[in-house]
């Protein structure tokens, strides 16, 4: 007997902290999609946003881990141990590496208004279906943006017989729900020094299970 492929949701970024909206984009994704579970890819870094202010890798999987604490989602730094610098490559390495898992991508709008500076951003949509979560002040220009001109074309509406996840990419469907503001850059500005909270503390890597190693103060 054959069994039902896992589908799982995708959710990279700095997380730099990671913080509640976090979870809850997660879980909503989930809820709406039909997914088994979601993972975290904590990245290394973002060629698209400057390294200055980035805590230790490891403050930010122990950041996410706690905010993913009793719930459906494993963090993982993936990226760095497979030593991947672009989506496309991380994704197409994830494919290889779980043949027997069916793979979402999830994005915010502000990630999708700039989807186009992405390294083969094309090649990213038609590796797995993309779910993009509406964030407030960012829909407009997703919507009006270089990729959403191409990608319009494979924009589903979320049907509960099809579920979005289970689709064959390219395929686009938008989730819509109450707007939370939380925000990384907020948490930073109120509190610069956060990651010290997770000084000496070897954060471990819930897919891979290796040590992510310890972080400094």
């Amino acid at each position: 007997m054959s069994r039902t492929p896992k589908i799982t949701g995708l959710l990279g970024g700095s997380f730099n902290p990671a913080h509640g909206a976090h979870r809850r984009i997660s879980l909503f994704a989930m809820e709406a999609l039909g997914l088994d579970e979601v993972w975290w890819l904590v990245s290394p870094g973002n060629v698209l946003k400057p390294s200055e202010g980035m805590a230790p890798l490891a403050a930010r999987v122990a950041s996410a881990r706690e905010a993913a604490r009793r719930a459906p989602i494993k963090v993982t730094a993936i990226e760095a141990q497979m030593g991947t610098r672009y989506t496309i490559d991380t994704l197409r390495a994830l494919r290889r590496r779980y043949p027997k898992r069916r793979f979402v991508w999830i994005m915010g709008a502000d990630n999708l208004a700039q989807f186009h500076r992405w390294k083969s951003w094309r090649a990213i949509a038609s590796e797995m279906p993309i779910a993009v979560i509406a964030r407030p002040g960012y829909d407009a220009n997703a919507l009006a943006s270089p990729a959403m001109a191409w990608l319009g074309r494979w924009r589903r509406r979320l049907e509960p017989d099809l579920h979005g996840a289970k689709r064959s990419a390219p395929a686009l469907t938008f989730l819509r729900f109450d707007p939370d503001t939380r925000s990384a850059s907020a948490i930073r500005a109120s509190d610069s020094n956060w990651y010290r909270r997770y000084a000496g503390i070897a954060a471990r890597d819930m897919v891979t299970h290796r040590s992510i190693g310890v972080s400094e103060p």
